[in-house]
């Protein structure tokens, strides 16, 4: 019999739940975004992201449920993202994935929200074990060697702002609505990328570590020189400099990507998160896929960005290995893939959010 989990994911801005069968069918995944009650903001608050997850992540998990046409007695499992993220999202999570388990008696497996992004590919594909995962979205940028269900290696990330933050930042500084990937990718289409001489950090440094805040700052220069001496942004002004951010950013991801690749040669090369929906960055990947000799593989634009989908493929593979937690399970505001790395500059004082 195949085995079927319920996932309930509420890390950041995005209330999902999903219903996921261990041979990969993905009977339901319902999400529900939190953008317009952000949007006034600039960025995600968390005490209203908190209370959005405790408003709709039952209704999500029933609507998931009626899609799937089944029951919690037709369950095998209940699977809740457990950190990294924002702690009240989490605990909101934990919390009602908690209550499931006690009043139906489903196992419980708390399960990291990038082990989720990291493992889409077995989900997605069916992919072996190994290969190079880049994830890359709003909180989080990394190169990952991925062996196992539990056994991730990075190999670099990045030191500051991850290029999702990065987007929403230079989409804040120009003007442009939230989220701020998508609105300066639909900008950029218009724009020079030659335009400014933006520059791509840390290329001249040895390693797969990355930086975008520099990036951002010479953004932020060339858009305050323009004011200065004409007063204000044309569209095409503001249409260049996202054009020139998005290929800077492109240009590192692929350069780090080829140097990840090439020092761990794997048959695949996978990209997920939500920046992995840009498709620019896309393409660069793909060419530096096809030189190193590597399969390039994306998850469909859905399950780039949050989902449930992949939180419960990853409790599967986590059940599959024997893993149950308890009531005690507890929300990690911080949680890093790699124990065993060193953390990240920049991390802050209680070490690495992943």
């Amino acid at each position: 019999m195949t085995l079927t989990f319920l996932g309930i994911e509420s890390s950041c801005d995005d209330t999902a739940a999903a219903v996921v069968r261990a041979d990969g069918t993905i009977l339901s995944s319902v999400v529900a975004g939190q953008v317009a009650l952000h949007a006034d903001f600039g960025g995600v608050v968390p005490e209203i992201a908190a209370r959005a997850h405790a408003e709709k992540l039952d209704l999500c998990v029933e609507e998931a449920l009626a899609g799937a046409g089944l029951g919690l007695a037709d369950l095998d499992g209940v699977v809740v993202t457990a950190g990294p993220g924002l702690i009240g999202g989490v605990m909101a999570g934990v919390m009602l994935a908690k209550g499931i388990a006690a009043g139906s008696g489903l196992p419980l497996v708390g399960v990291n929200h990038l082990a989720g992004h990291a493992l889409t590919p077995r989900l997605t594909d069916g992919v072996d074990y190994p290969y190079l995962m880049l994830l890359v979205s709003g909180g989080h940028c990394q190169f990952l060697r991925v062996d196992g269900p539990d056994a991730f290696t990075r190999l670099g990330g990045t030191i500051d702002d991850a290029p999702g933050e990065a987007f929403d930042k230079i989409a804040k500084l120009l003007g442009l609505p939230q989220p701020g990937g998508p609105s300066v990718e639909v900008e950029a289409k218009a724009g020079d990328p030659a335009r400014f001489a933006l520059p791509r950090p840390l290329l001249d440094r040895p390693g797969c570590d990355m930086s975008f805040s520099g990036l951002k700052t010479a953004v932020l220069r060339a858009r305050d020189d323009l004011v200065a001496a004409q007063g204000g942004l044309s569209r095409q002004d503001r249409a260049d400099l996202c054009a020139g951010f998005q290929a800077a950013v492109a240009d590192v991801l692929a350069e780090k990507t080829r140097r990840a690749l090439a020092a761990h040669p794997v048959p695949v090369l996978a990209v997920a998160g939500g920046v992995a929906a840009n498709g620019a960055i896309r393409t660069a990947l793909e060419a530096v896929a096809e030189a190193g000799g590597a399969r390039f593989l994306a998850p469909p634009l859905r399950l780039c960005t949050d989902n449930a989908a992949m939180i419960a493929w990853a409790g599967i593979e986590a059940f599959r290995l024997g893993r149950r937690d308890g009531m005690d399970l507890a929300g990690r505001p911080r949680w890093p893939l790699d124990e065993n790395a060193a953390p990240m500059l920049g991390a802050g004082k209680r070490g690495a959010k992943a």
